[in-house]
């Protein structure tokens, strides 16, 4: 026994590993796409490109190109990267050259021989304060715009490879044990007039649903007794069932599940999947795509406004954990928390915080409105700030997860 104990124990850690190492390649996939928006948008554009990174730190491995001199690298800490953009955090003063001869007292470096120019020449394109705004505005949305691109292509690959995913009502307490629900206070039998134990749903009062997210957005607000028409899928065959609520659906935030299932009068729900054509396929993905950014607009509404604690959120840490889980438990559940990080970086780095791609947008808007820059001086200490503002608040609820 303690032969095959210490096998299971190596086999669980084998797959825990396995999971995080997982994870930590999707976010660097995710931060790499992200970067490479940026770049192929400043090379097409005309920028000057200095460097090229994944990761943070000193460099595991670099490369200068011999053809256009920019410098790509892959640094140690694997939660980050960049696209160095020449003259992209400085000030607009400009370093007069001069023909001057150096002090004697300063050592003169030996010529370059031409070979030497020849094998790293100087990055081509114009320094990035320099360019119009319209084009640092593109190369600025570039990034999040291929995160969001990743995503669907994630959503396409589950939805045609696994299955759109959907939820299977309980209607009463379950008694296979392998069947996981959340309970709610009040546990009733099938009604076959209204939703039954199986049934697969599709839309709420004619609505396409996707998430429980969903669920909570069509019926808030609604009264008990309230009439909700439900589109199922039940026996292989798509119908119609109508059915009142049992409770008032004042949901206290988006992650209410109790006051949801005693309103619909039901044990508990269940993801499961289905297969649908090419179009319907394509279609969903990209609505899905959309229901997630919404989620998360919605949930850092919540988080302003109290609704939602510190708690219910997450850091670089708890993203990982969450990811190494998905990805241990099933395709489904690793490609779904997939596009959930894609659309997650994608509408985060578009918010008009410090730091971020969002808020450097505003300020070439600013530019291009005015016809002058806001002090570049202020500009580079406003997202200083902004990038502790960020680290802080990812070091917090990470910790708040924890603990």
């Amino acid at each position: 026994m303690g032969l095959i104990g210490n096998l299971l124990s190596f086999t669980s850690a084998m797959k825990s590993f396995g999971g995080v190492l997982l994870a930590v390649v999707i976010l660097l996939v995710m931060v790499t796409v992200h970067e490479f928006g940026h770049y192929v948008a400043g090379k097409i554009l005309g920028f000057k490109i200095n460097e090229f990174s994944v990761g943070f730190g000193p460099a595991i491995f670099k490369k200068r190109s011999k053809k256009t001199g920019e410098l790509f690298a892959l640094r140690i800490i694997p939660l980050g990267g960049y696209c160095a953009f020449d003259g992209e955090d400085e000030d607009d003063e400009v370093v007069e050259k001069t023909d001057e001869t150096p002090f004697p007292e300063q050592e003169q470096l030996p010529a370059k021989t031409p070979e030497q120019v020849l094998e790293y020449p100087e990055p081509k394109g114009e320094r990035f304060n320099d360019q119009p705004p319209w084009k640092r505005i593109i190369v600025l949305l570039a990034g999040a715009t291929m995160n969001y691109i990743l995503a669907v292509f994630f959503i396409i690959g589950m939805f045609a490879g696994v299955g759109r995913p959907l939820y299977k009502i309980i209607k009463e307490y379950p008694e296979e044990a392998t069947v996981q629900a959340t309970a709610t206070e009040n546990e009733t039998m099938p009604d076959p007039y209204g939703l039954q134990t199986g049934d697969v749903v599709l839309k709420i009062n004619g609505k396409h649903v996707y998430m429980i997210t969903d669920y909570i957005d069509i019926l808030d607000g609604k009264d008990a007794g309230d009439i909700v028409t439900f589109t199922v899928i039940r026996n292989g065959e798509t119908v119609q069932v109508e059915t009142p609520l049992l409770v008032d659906a004042n949901f206290k935030n988006m992650s209410d599940t109790t006051k949801l299932l005693n309103a619909m009068g039901v044990y508990g729900m269940y993801a499961v999947t289905e297969q649908q054509g090419f179009w319907e396929t394509i279609g969903h993905s990209f609505a899905y795509s959309v229901k997630i950014g919404g989620t998360v607009l919605r949930s850092l509404g919540e988080l302003l406004t109290g609704k939602m604690g510190l708690d219910a959120m997450g850091g670089p840490v708890t993203t990982i954990k969450i990811t190494s889980e998905a990805a241990s438990n099933s395709l489904l559940s690793f490609l779904n928390i997939a596009a959930f990080i894609g659309v997650n970086l994608a509408v985060f780095n578009l918010l008009p915080i410090p730091a971020l791609d969002g808020c450097k947008v505003i300020f070439c808007l600013i530019e291009w409105i005015r016809k002058k820059p806001v002090n570049r001086k202020v500009e580079t200490m406003i997202h200083f700030i902004g990038i502790l503002f960020l680290l802080g608040f990812a070091v917090l609820v990470d910790l708040l997860q924890l603990f």
